[in-house]
């Protein structure tokens, strides 16, 4: 885990119970998509606060283990968590990431296999309620969608709740 709160390494336990209790934003990122990765990180950094006041958490998925990106948590003043996928296992589960399809094949300029951009929404019940995969680097993953998709989510837990 690496938490930033902006720009700057925080420390500290991240409960995975805490994170799942709630809708669950995951975005994969990876240095390797440059700067379309860095542009999606400053966008999920920006609607970070509307997914916490609409109930939601937000987890980055990173497949590197680097120092690059403290650096740039620090240059761009980032207030994320990042968890490192080691051997890209959630990204193989949620299918951006294959070893017998690797990223290259897709993208030319890509010379490491990396999972591809994407970001999920996840509800309480570990359903997948909104997705967006990247696949012509447009970087227009939609902060409405998400946002009303982490809402709608919420309600529904708290409705579940109180009934």
């Amino acid at each position: 885990w690496q938490r930033f709160n902006n720009g700057a390494a925080t420390h500290g336990p991240v409960m995975l119970r805490q994170l799942l209790n709630k809708p669950l934003v995951i975005s994969f990122y990876s240095k390797h998509w440059q700067t379309t990765g860095f542009e999606q990180l400053i966008r999920l950094n920006e609607i970070q606060s509307e997914i916490k006041a609409n109930g939601g958490n937000l987890l980055v998925i990173n497949a590197e283990n680097d120092d690059d990106l403290t650096k740039l948590a620090w240059e761009k003043g980032l207030s994320l968590n990042f968890y490192y996928d080691k051997g890209n296992e959630i990204a193989e589960m949620l299918r951006v990431y294959s070893d017998s399809d690797p990223v290259w094949n897709k993208f030319s300029g890509i010379d490491a296999n990396a999972p591809l951009l994407a970001t999920f929404v996840i509800d309480t019940a570990k359903q997948i309620v909104y997705d967006h995969i990247d696949l012509h680097l447009t970087g227009t993953f939609s902060p409405d969608q998400i946002l009303s998709a982490v809402y709608e989510s919420a309600l529904v837990r708290s409705n579940k709740k109180s009934a």
